[in-house]
């Protein structure tokens, strides 16, 4: 071997066992292998860092957004629970979560499938009196296997057909993993179903269950539009257990029913009182149409109303002197008036109430913390639209069995609110009142407007990749373009949304490949392979490519894997005279084949905690699935991709 080959090799031996050992994360390891290989003068340095641009990277950063906007507006909620079952026994729940989690995948990005299934499937298996583990891993195994389906199913795939662009001149198609990945899908789900969940250890969650907000007191309104109208309302309860939610109470004509009347049918303007826990919030507002109360901008300041604010200003502000940890804080000036404390007086609700206009409406859930000087007060009290231009959506319900308004029922301390506003307002908020935000929880509420762009933006940038109009690069840039001008999501989050760090790890690993195969170093290993295997048949060698492919996924990252493999399978492919295409998808299909360790793939270790797993519990079902889809996979690259 050449010097360069050497050096190649020995920075991929080292970055291999980087990934292993897991003492850095992932996007580090591949920067400081790319660096090397600069250093060692194996990537020239005016292209060290062309992965940034390739094809393969910007559409795994697009598809990511994409998918967020069909989570973030709720268009996933009702697929999600038009096609879970309510009824049945355990194997039908299986089924139909896995294969829903399966095809979800296809056509989004698998974590954020796996992310919106994850509360369902905990529910279903409390509903069934299952370990919540042996619903959690069918449905993050079917989401794997989802992912193998499509191009954009998963960043392997798409390192894949980078990689062909780059060695043949073309990429796969949108559709062309398909043949293989539906079949190995369909099987590796029916697998699971059947009676592959039963080998699923039996464990329970080891974590803490998190901060538990109760469920929340929620008003909504019934739309001349939703399907509430004109329901009764003892149809509309039915429909709510669905969501484990339940009303408590309706308002119509300004009159306050606390147990209304089963057989009153609801029109158009009635509101009613439900309670909800926080993870089916969003559920049971979308399913049947209905909408918060305060989902709206706030009115515009009243002039007549300012000297009244001002002194419930100075009201609660008085409280605040009365707190000592609050004595540093500085005296701020809001326009005309000067408060303590940083609260906002009628002269600075007027700018709130512009900036709404322009700026990012975001959700926060927030608790209360013992300080804070909302305890006692309700939200009418507070005038919390009028004067900090804030909406309070909902409030946590947990030891408090009144039936009151939403803006009547007193703030009390561990109280978990769910406001509406901007960014801005929102932390002043939080800072102002002693609020804590719960970073860890996202509530969504849906818009069924901007979930129709999110759904349609989606259906065309797929529609676009999968007829070849445009590359899947540009046809998912130019969705994303879409979401951002329409604004489907806050922008704020448009870039929240990106996995930066799978980001770098393809951007930086792309030209590592690439001197793998430019050095000569790929065709090296693959002659040494042939030495051993010189008497097998390019059958033979296909499948032992698959399978190193899919030891190496089980012990580093899947999209790392491919990239390293797909030099190798484009050599191996041309020491042997046979089709590229077909060694390609192995290296695709193995990549994805990730069933084994929590370390495999970022469902596997999404579900860790709450399954209560321990690292050897993966291969139990992992084993077998990873058998099956090795025994279909083969023969189907061999049929549908001859050699």
């Amino acid at each position: 071997m050449t010097t360069p080959q050497l050096a190649i090799l020995g920075i991929l031996l080292a970055t291999l066992i980087m990934f292993i050992w897991g003492r850095w994360r992932h996007d580090i390891i591949a920067l400081g292998a790319l660096l090397a290989c600069v250093a060692f003068g194996l990537v020239p340095g005016a292209e060290a860092f062309y992965g940034f641009g390739h094809p393969a990277v910007i559409t795994v950063a697009c598809v990511l957004v994409l998918s967020a906007a069909l989570q973030l507006t709720g268009a996933i909620d009702v697929v999600a629970h038009k096609l879970t079952p309510t009824s049945g026994g355990a194997i039908t729940t299986i089924a139909a979560l896995t294969g829903l989690s399966a095809v979800l995948s296809a056509f989004m990005n698998n974590v954020g499938a796996l992310a919106l299934l994850m509360p369902i499937a905990i529910q279903l298996a409390a509903k069934h009196g299952m370990p919540a583990g042996r619903v959690l891993m069918p449905v993050a195994f079917g989401s794997i296997l989802g992912g193998m389906t499509t191009l954009i199913g998963t960043p392997p795939n798409l390192i894949v057909s980078g990689y062909r662009a780059e060695s043949l001149g073309s990429g796969f198609q949108m559709f062309d993993f398909a043949p293989v990945g539906i079949l190995v899908a369909l099987v590796g789900v029916a697998i699971i179903a059947i009676g592959g969940w039963r080998l699923v250890p039996k464990r329970e969650r080891t974590d803490a269950e998190g901060f538990d907000t109760g469920k929340y007191l929620t008003e909504v309104r019934v739309t001349e539009d939703g399907k509430a109208n004109g329901m009764l309302i003892r149809e509309l309860d039915e429909k709510l257990q669905d969501s484990e939610a339940e009303i408590i109470g309706m308002v119509r004509d300004k009159v306050k029913v606390v147990h209304p009347y089963g057989y009153q049918r609801l029109s158009k303007g009635d509101l009613l009182i439900i309670k909800a826990e926080p993870e089916t919030l969003s559920q049971a507002i979308s399913v049947l149409g209905l909408r918060l109360v305060d989902n709206v901008k706030p009115p515009e300041p009243d002039e007549d109303a300012k000297e009244e604010d001002l002194a419930e200003i100075h009201q609660v502000d008085e409280e605040f002197e009365e707190r000592p940890q609050w004595v540093d804080r500085k005296v701020t000036a809001y326009g005309k008036y000067t408060l303590r404390g940083g609260l906002t007086s009628r002269a600075d609700a007027d700018s709130v109430a512009r900036a709404s206009d322009d700026s990012e409406v975001v959700l926060v859930e927030m608790v209360v913390m013992p300080d804070s000087a909302l305890i006692g007060n309700t939200a009418a009290e507070l005038r919390l639209r009028s004067r900090l231009g804030l909406n309070l959506l909902a409030m946590s319900f947990e030891g408090n069995q009144r039936v009151n308004r939403l803006r009547q029922t007193k703030i009390q301390s561990g109280s978990v609110l769910l406001m509406q506003g901007t960014a801005e307002a929102l932390a002043l908020f939080a800072a102002n009142y002693s609020c804590v935000p719960l970073a860890e929880r996202t509530v969504r509420v849906p818009s069924k407007r901007r979930a129709m762009y999110a759904s349609g933006i989606m259906i065309g940038a797929v529609t676009l990749a999968a007829t070849g109009i445009t590359s899947a690069a540009v046809a998912f840039a130019a969705g994303m373009f879409a979401v951002m001008v329409l604004k489907v999501i806050p922008l704020r989050q448009v870039y929240e949304n990106i996995d930066w760090s799978v980001v770098v790890l393809l951007a930086a690993l792309i030209p590592v490949a690439m001197a793998m195969e430019n050095t000569g170093a790929a065709d090296s290993l693959v002659n040494y392979g042939m030495f051993f295997l010189a008497d097998s048949s390019p059958a033979v060698i296909l499948a032992m490519l698959l399978i190193i492919t899919t030891l190496l996924s089980s012990v580093m990252n899947n999209a790392a894997t491919a990239a390293v493999m797909c030099p190798v399978a484009i050599s191996t492919a041309n020491q042997l005279s046979a089709n590229p295409d077909a060694f390609l998808m192995a290296v695709a299909v193995g990549a994805s084949c990730a069933f084994l360790t929590p370390i495999a793939h970022q469902n596997n270790t999404l579900i860790l905690g709450p399954g209560g797993f321990k690292f050897a519990d993966y291969w139990q079902l992992g084993l077998p699935l990873t058998l099956v889809v090795f025994a279909v996979a083969v023969p189907a690259l061999l049929y549908f991709w001859p050699l």
